[in-house]
């Protein structure tokens, strides 16, 4: 009709609405917009106006198939709520999937110019354009030849059991090519017609198949289903929802009904009668339409022009293209995860479980690909499963962990179904095997007997998977593994319904808790594409922190995702929940690299705690060198240093020295400090690693040794400089005169000049080399000499003062019992044989031909044996009468606070000999190097007795007597009482942190007493 057509008058329009039983014009439209010239609705008035005046009774089957239902759509999607016949209001997704239909026929009519069909205005189809003249069946042309071997097999059929419903032929990939009848448009003509959308299972289906049958009211609706007790469930839910009127038995032939006559039938039953069916069936509904994609059933669909097709299913996305071949055009897509988030269906929470040491060859398990999807051979994954043992255990495992609560649990195949049911109530369950073996009438008691309770376990092969609606289903246990996606989101789909009482859908997967995504075996987590599997947790829908969880939620998580990126990202997320015992060896030492580089202080703890399982100590390892190497707080950058030496692992313990190359100064002396400290207190490595090790840390901090040096010996500043100053042969020969002085020097002072010395070429390295390596033969013991001259920790100057008065009280009343027991100790160093033996075979330079007494068989001063605070009190010139107070223990390990033989030689330290040493005076014999300090101090005595002051007993006494002063007097009678007094003199008020005397406060009056004793000793010489 054109534009210059006259509008039909209000009498012709009502006519029209009685005889179609449908609106054309809606409260608050005009004519001018409702019934516009060209428009569906205008065409569908005119065409229900021509018939009324040939005189029809009722609408043809044309008009039927082009109209009935877009103005049913129209008229119920008008509504404010749209709403079933008993009153029941659709739900959005619902509403979704009506009017994505609607705007698909409307744009098909609009394309075509006058109704929808088949693309060239005419719909052809099984029946006539008019009631009164019928044609021949269209449908009648497909080929039936295998229709005897259906009615032969109906019974068989029917369960859905039957081989021809989805014959499974094998196919390659190019006889799967959708594109290639794609310019081939009259092969299918009636694709314009078929739509489909997805829901998921429990989001209503049936209800939004309801609502199509609520907008035809003339034109009949064939429902088809995969199994005859849906076909039952469907008929049961048009009776509960007010359409019991409109149920009819199957039309075939040309029998007629403009009532909108609804029949529900199978797919077995459309094939068998492909070509007599009736055309008063203007809407087919294919409920999951996923199973429809078989070769006969497909060709059916394609072979009847007629009505409309629509599909409906919960797995369309998994198998896209497999449906849309058959269903071109998707209204509406409602999947599960919008389902859950809606609150439509129940959330849903997952626990993997790993399966026995016996079923862990379920990988080995080959593969069988289908026409829509691939699958594990059943025959051998029932072989494989169908175990005593593994049957008992699952049992025990549902009665342990979900007794009571109602599941059904998925088995391989009906042996299998029937043997895990009998292990249930072996145990005290009350459990059921279904198939499609079981006989209609008592499968249809025992899904009764469970609904009411009676019944807690359905245990299945398949039979349950599709179609089956119990919202008291709970648990789904998926004992045999699937290899389908759509077979698995069937399943989970029976324990997605709503329920008072049920807060969520609990599915448990026999995998491993680390299973990825790539994996063949599907899970929740890859079925919806999840990063993270935690035990127990919700996975899809609204977390409701209410009553009714069944299950304990694990705190740890473990990424499953396969994407490098996303794995990535879950690490920096929830670096302190992984399960790392689960991850595979590879990422266990990326997580120890990153929990390194990332850990905090109060973490530290629980970091080592996630590496429990690490028996070997590689993770361990990886963790506290990364920690070293990149982790920003300086102080867990020295406990991983600490723990790495208390390990004693001599791989590590080279690796965190190299790395603490880099590090700053102050820094880097703390890191030595600590491994110095521990290479003195244990064996680590190697004689020649640790050799190595401790000259390369002296050489990182060669400004302490030399700095020690040059207080201790002022000549050390003129061969240091010689050294530094000369080249070629001459810097050999420096290198050479430094080692000949420091081996008549103790072997404080050899170390700290040895380790303060640079060499630039390979004659004087070579020269100091073979000096240290001489020295080293005792690395304990050289790690211990190096170790004293680093300088101590100082407290605040607060506390200085507030213990400065006490401090000096208590150093003028122990003075005089230090200086008895410093004479006792030296008096007990003449008779002490055995100790300076032990000493002398302790020599590092090891020369027989020196006939000199060697400095270091002598007792060092107590200044020099113990780094006491004085000493790190020197370069910031204290004075003597102000001591300062120590702040933190010796690197050297004491265990007796008593002071009395000199240090013994051997690798582990002597704790009563280092101690004793403390209080002892500075004994030197006359050599070269004694003269020439002894002048220097003669010339300018008040430097140096500025130095004594600053160094609090580090600066030489006078060398020209022959042997201490102290040794001529007697002042105990007996070892006992010395070390007492020791003691008395060394425990003050002022810092009762520790047991010894000021060293500074010791010295001067030990000086003091000993300056009259000089004097006597140089008249008897």
């Amino acid at each position: 009709m054109g534009d210059l057509t006259p509008f039909p008058s209000p009498a012709e329009i009502a006519r029209a609405e009685l005889f179609t039983r449908e609106r054309f014009v809606y409260e608050g439209e005009t004519l001018e917009d409702a019934l516009a010239p060209g428009s569906a609705r205008r065409r569908a008035l005119d065409a229900a106006v021509a018939e009324i005046e040939a005189g029809a009774r009722l609408p043809s089957i044309d008009w039927r198939r082009k109209f009935s239902l877009l103005l049913g759509l129209e008229r119920l999607l008008s509504e404010e709520e749209p709403h079933l016949a008993d009153g029941t209001i659709l739900s959005a997704h619902q509403v979704d999937a009506l009017s994505g239909t609607l705007t698909a026929l409307l744009a098909d009519a609009q394309r075509n110019g006058s109704g929808y069909g088949n693309g060239n205005g005419s719909a052809a189809g099984n029946g006539a354009g008019s009631a009164a003249e019928p044609a021949v069946l269209t449908s009648a042309a497909i080929s039936r030849q295998d229709e005897a071997s259906f009615e032969d097999g109906e019974g068989d059929l029917d369960d859905g059991e039957g081989d021809d419903e989805e014959p499974q032929d094998w196919q390659d990939e190019g006889d799967l090519d959708s594109d290639v009848q794609l310019d081939e448009q009259p092969e299918d003509p009636n694709a314009a017609k078929r739509f489909w959308f997805e829901h998921a299972t429990g989001a209503g289906k049936t209800v939004a198949a309801l609502g199509f049958v609520e907008a035809s009211r003339t034109g009949g609706v064939l429902i088809l289903t995969h199994r005859r007790n849906l076909v039952d469930q469907f008929n049961g839910e048009l009776r509960d929802r007010g359409y019991r009127d409109r149920i009819a038995a199957p039309l075939l032939g040309h029998h007629d009904a403009a009532n909108g006559p609804v029949t529900v039938e199978t797919y077995q039953w459309f094939v068998r009668n492909a070509g007599k069916i009736s055309d008063a069936y203007t809407i087919v509904i294919c409920d999951e339409a996923h199973t429809a994609l078989g070769e006969k059933t497909s060709a059916s669909i394609r072979g009847w022009t007629g009505p409309v097709f629509i599909g409906m299913t919960a797995t369309g996305a998994l198998i896209a293209r497999h449906v849309t071949d058959l269903f071109p055009t998707q209204t509406s897509r409602f999947d599960l995860a919008q389902a859950a988030r809606r609150g439509v269906i129940a959330p849903l929470r997952c626990i993997r479980i790993p399966p026995g040491p016996g079923v862990r060859t379920i990988a080995k398990v080959p593969l069988r690909r289908g026409e829509v999807d691939t699958e594990f051979d059943q025959e051998m994954l029932a072989e494989l499963l169908d175990q005593t043992p593994f049957n008992l255990a699952i049992a025990d495992l549902y009665k342990t962990r979900f007794n009571g609560v109602p599941g059904v649990v998925y088995a391989a195949g009906v042996r299998h179904a029937y043997n895990v049911a009998q292990a249930f109530r072996d145990m005290g369950m009350k459990a059921k095997a279904v198939s499609g073996e079981t006989p209609k009438r008592q499968l249809a008691r025992i899904l009764a007997d469970y609904e009411s309770g009676k019944i807690d376990v359905l245990v299945n092969a398949q039979l349950l998977a599709e179609g089956w609606n119990s919202p008291r289903a709970t648990i789904c246990m998926h004992l045999a593994p699937t290899a389908s996606k759509r077979i698995y989101q069937q399943r989970v789909g029976r324990v997605t319904r709503r329920h008072p009482g049920k807060e969520a859908g609990i599915v448990v997967d026999f995998v491993h808790p680390a299973t990825k995504h790539d994996d063949p075996v599907v899970t929740l987590h890859s079925l919806l594409d999840r990063d993270v599997y935690r035990g127990g947790a919700i996975v899809v829908g609204p977390v409701r922190r209410g009553r009714g969880r069944r299950v304990r939620v694990e705190r740890r998580v473990l990424p499953v995702t396969p994407d490098p990126e996303r794995r990535a990202q879950v690490f920096e997320r929830e670096l302190w929940r992984i399960a790392v015992e689960h991850l595979d060896y590879g990422e266990q030492h990326v997580w120890a690299a990153l929990a390194g580089a990332r850990v905090a202080p109060n973490g530290w703890r629980r970091a080592k705690a996630m590496l429990h399982f690490d028996r070997g100590g590689e993770l361990k390892r990886r963790f506290l060198l990364t920690a070293v190497q990149r982790n920003r707080n300086p102080q867990l950058r020295l406990r991983a240093l600490q723990e790495i030496a208390a390990s004693r692992d001599a791989e590590a313990f080279d690796t965190a020295i190299d790395i603490m190359a880099g590090w700053p100064r102050d820094e880097r002396r703390e890191g030595v400090k600590i491994m110095l400290q521990a290479l003195a207190e244990r064996r680590i490595g190697r004689r020649d690693q640790a050799n190595a090790w401790i000259w390369r840390m002296a050489e990182y901090t060669r400004e302490v040794h030399e700095e020690y040096a040059v207080q201790r010996w002022p000549e050390t500043k003129r061969l240091l400089g010689l050294l530094v100053n000369s080249s070629g042969a001459a810097h050999a020969r420096n290198a050479r005169r430094l080692v000949h002085a420091s081996r008549k020097e103790d072997r404080r002072l050899s170390a700290a000049l040895l380790a303060a010395a640079l060499a630039h070429t390979p004659e004087a390295e070579e020269a100091l080399r073979g000096a240290r390596t001489r020295m080293a033969r005792k690395p304990a013991a050289l790690a211990r000499e190096l170790l004293r001259n680093f300088p101590k920790g100082r407290r605040g100057k607060s506390r200085r003062r507030r213990k400065a008065g006490a401090g000096a009280e208590a150093g003028e009343a122990g003075s005089d019992e230090a200086l008895v027991a410093t004479a006792v100790e030296a008096e007990e160093l003449e008779d002490g044989s055995d100790e300076d033996d032990e000493l002398e075979h302790d020599d590092v330079d090891g020369d027989d031909d020196d006939q000199q007494p060697r400095a270091e068989d002598e007792p060092e001063p107590a200044a020099e044996r113990a780094p006491e605070p004085a000493l790190e009190s020197a370069p910031e010139s204290e004075p003597v009468d102000e001591p300062e107070p120590v702040e933190e223990p010796e690197p050297v390990k004491e265990v007796e606070p008593v002071t009395e033989a000199p240090e013994p030689a051997a690798d582990e330290p002597d704790p009563l000999g280092e101690a004793e040493a403390e209080a002892e005076p500075v004994v030197e014999e006359p050599g070269p190097a004694a003269e020439a300090e002894s002048e220097t101090m003669a010339e300018e005595p008040k430097p140096a007795a500025e130095a004594e002051a600053k160094t609090g007993a580090e600066a030489e006494p006078p060398t020209d007597e022959p042997k201490p002063a102290a040794k001529t007097r007697r002042r105990a009678p007996s070892t006992t009482r010395a070390r007492s007094a020791t003691t008395r003199a060394k425990t003050t008020p002022r810092a009762k942190s520790t047991r010894r005397a000021n060293p500074a406060e010791a010295e001067a009056e030990v000086e003091q007493l000993a300056e009259p004793e000089r004097h006597d000793t140089e008249e008897a010489a």
